[in-house]
């Protein structure tokens, strides 16, 4: 295990490390909304289904006296062979591996932040054991924005083709709702931003002058940085082009480095004023 090669980001006292969660093939145009072809597919690869590759990877911060975790990835044997096409499943979580390269469990998590609870952010949360599905990390708190939680429960005629009941039943008792923002440690901050889903929540992370923004699926991968550039997936995109204006210009003029969930290239990304990237770490 001790093979595996992960990417790390330091910002003053926390640790960020990248875990393998998975990889699969969304549509193109799902993916960049009325955003024609032309312009997306100079800055993102695709093939011949006009799929567009994006990775499922969870971030473990380590800081504060905590092992937190960023997302949870796409899980293992949580897909149907039917689900696998749709989704043009590549490869299934490798999240239990990462953690031992790192000399961790998922009993040794403390906290999962999860910033929406679809099913490419959600389903690794739960693991079949002995035959039925159980919380994937027992010990942990899991935070999720009370509107978010609300909806993940009662989904709508849209949104119950990602918000699963077997992705919530198994860890009920662990979540702790919040509603606009929280802090979860000094230094570590929840923000709930609607846009992608209505209880869309984002990262913020301080320490020593260092700043890290995870805007979850408000920034889905680095070619998404144009803050109209939003997914046909958002369910309130003019919130999420409000939400994308508001953070990446704060971001950028405080030096933030901006961190992927879904990125094929790019873990992190520093941009300056024009939108050109200062400073990258790639996917190893």
């Amino acid at each position: 295990a001790g093979t595996m090669q992960l990417t790390n980001l330091q910002a003053g006292a926390f640790s960020l490390t990248w875990l393998r969660g998975g990889l699969s093939q969304l549509d193109g145009g799902a993916m960049f909304g009325v955003v024609p072809k032309p312009l997306w597919s100079k800055r993102y690869p695709y093939n011949d289904l006009n799929q567009i590759p994006l990775r499922a990877d969870p971030i473990l911060v380590e800081g504060g006296g905590k092992i937190i975790l960023i997302e949870s990835g796409l899980g293992n044997d949580r897909l149907t062979d039917k689900q696998k096409r749709n989704f043009g499943l590549l490869e299934e979580s490798q999240v239990k591996e990462s953690l031992a390269a790192k000399g961790l469990t998922p009993e040794d998590i403390d906290i999962v932040l999860m910033t929406h609870m679809h099913y490419d952010h959600a389903n690794g949360l739960v693991s079949w054991q002995d035959g039925r599905l159980v919380s994937t990390f027992p010990r942990a708190v899991i935070y999720v924005q009370e509107q978010e939680w609300a909806e993940m429960r009662e989904p709508n005629i849209r949104s119950r083709n990602t918000y699963w009941e077997d992705n919530w039943k198994p860890i009920y008792e662990q979540v702790q709702t919040y509603g606009d923002t929280l802090e979860v440690l000094p230094g570590i901050s929840l923000h709930h931003t609607g846009g992608h889903s209505q209880g869309h929540a984002i990262v913020r992370i301080e320490s020593d002058g260092q700043l890290v923004l995870h805007l979850a699926d408000l920034l889905p991968t680095h070619a998404h940085q144009n803050p109209l550039w939003v997914m046909a997936y958002d369910d309130y995109p003019m919130t999420s082009i409000f939400a994308k204006q508001t953070w990446i210009q704060e971001g950028i003029r405080q030096g933030a480095w901006f961190t992927f969930y879904h990125d094929i290239k790019y873990r992190a990304v520093k941009w300056d004023e024009q939108g050109v990237i200062t400073d990258s770490i790639e996917v190893e």
